[in-house]
């Protein structure tokens, strides 16, 4: 019986310690020689918005009157614009999401124990790649991926962080200065 119990008790500490094996492995791989494609780019200029917290579901509900929340961002998915819902994995914090986005992988999760802010984890991006990038928004969020660019293509307009009221019903005071800010 005691035999019984300890070879359970060790698969258990093994798949117990398989989960830090496969979920807190990075997914990057360093020391790779960067390589140029000979096409031209799809586009001269990328225009990203980025609604952190927004679902995707936003865009194809209407309302009682069949119209829906966000009537400019759907135009330009319907019409105009190219388009993709992005998913991100745990944890569910604005990094690793913006990280899916930016960078095309999901966030080093072993950055959990290094710290989010403090320590970020470089990677390559479109804002690494680009010539000029203009960045508004979250103080919090910006500043992580202009740190890590090399040279001072990344500009980055931030709100005053006591703007921020995450218990606020009404989160359109940040998009108006956003949106204020570009328009200038």
């Amino acid at each position: 019986m005691l035999a019984f119990f300890l070879i359970g008790l060790l698969v258990h500490v093994v798949f117990f310690a398989s989960i830090f094996d496969i979920y807190f492995t990075s997914p990057l791989v360093h020391g790779m020689t960067p390589h140029q494609t000979p096409l031209p780019p799809p586009a001269k200029r990328l225009v990203f918005f980025v609604a952190d917290g927004l679902r995707a579901d936003t865009f194809f509900e209407l309302d009682e009157q069949g119209q829906t929340r966000s009537p400019f961002l759907r135009n330009v998915v319907e019409r105009s614009g190219s388009w993709g819902v992005s998913h991100t994995r745990v944890p569910t914090e604005s990094r690793p999401g913006h990280v899916a986005l930016i960078a095309g992988f999901y966030e080093d999760v072993s950055a959990v124990a290094r710290g989010w802010k403090e320590n970020p984890v470089e990677f390559d991006s479109i804002f690494n790649e680009s010539k000029s990038t203009w960045c508004w928004g979250s103080p919090d969020i910006l500043p992580m991926f202009a740190k890590g660019a090399s040279g001072d293509h990344i500009h980055t307009y931030m709100y005053p962080s006591e703007n921020e009221d995450f218990a606020a019903k009404d989160a359109s005071k940040l998009d108006t200065w956003v949106f204020n800010e570009v328009k200038i």
